[in-house]
């Protein structure tokens, strides 16, 4: 399976292509040394064979155009990862709506959290976690098949405003069956900024990093 490309991994291909380019000018020059060594003590009488040393000419040839297409590689592997990350700025400033369980509450705005129950509830009940995995909030809500939205205030089930700061958001719904169903919950935030983890770059939202892959929705801030 291949493995995605990374600004790490494709730094690593680039400095290996180099090493190996480095690696046959040395061995071609020490071949070079040879060959001038061989023929300047053959016997005239008895000349060497050719064509070993022609077969390695040649050997050495295919080696080189191989370095050469590898470096060729390398040069449009830098250009495509420019390119992402060239792309990934054209987030910032946006508001964007990401498929997570957590959501950033700016102290003040209400949390708009959308979530999908993949069957027919029975039962189903929103909770809000803190960081540190407290039970903030929690809140039955009507049921529904179809994809649906809930509004957070911010505030615990004693009516007080929380701090700034991530929360984790649970949807647990139970068919008729009293089981569990697959539940799935997009979020909203402000992009500030974009940042590169492992070579991957993500979207910061509030205090996260958000992978762009799982942004499902793109719109331009309010400046209001």
């Amino acid at each position: 399976m291949a493995s995605d490309v990374t600004i790490n991994n494709a730094l690593d291909f680039a400095q290996n292509t180099a090493n190996s380019s480095a690696q046959l000018a040395e061995d071609f020059d020490d071949f070079l040394i040879l060959l001038t060594t061989q023929l300047q003590n053959q016997d005239p009488l008895s000349p060497m064979d050719s064509t070993e040393f022609t077969n390695q000419l040649v050997a050495f040839s295919g080696v080189e155009q191989q370095i050469n297409a590898n470096s060729k590689l390398d040069s449009m592997v830098s250009l495509g990862l420019g390119t992402a990350f060239s792309s990934s700025l054209n987030y910032v400033g946006k508001n964007v709506s990401y498929l997570s369980s957590e959501s950033y509450f700016d102290g003040t705005k209400p949390v708009k959290i959308n979530y999908s129950i993949d069957g027919a509830s029975v039962d189903t009940t929103i909770n809000i976690f803190s960081e540190d995995g407290d039970l903030i909030m929690s809140q039955g809500v009507p049921n529904a098949q179809d994809a649906t939205e809930f509004i957070w205030d911010g505030k615990d089930e004693n009516g007080i405003i929380q701090p700034i700061g991530t929360y984790e958001i649970r949807v647990d719904a139970i068919d008729e069956q009293n089981a569990p169903l697959k539940t799935t919950t997009v979020v909203n935030g402000h992009v500030s900024g974009i940042e590169t983890q492992n070579g991957t770059t993500f979207l910061l939202v509030g205090e996260r990093a958000v992978s762009i892959g799982n942004v499902i929705n793109v719109n331009e801030a309010d400046n209001a």
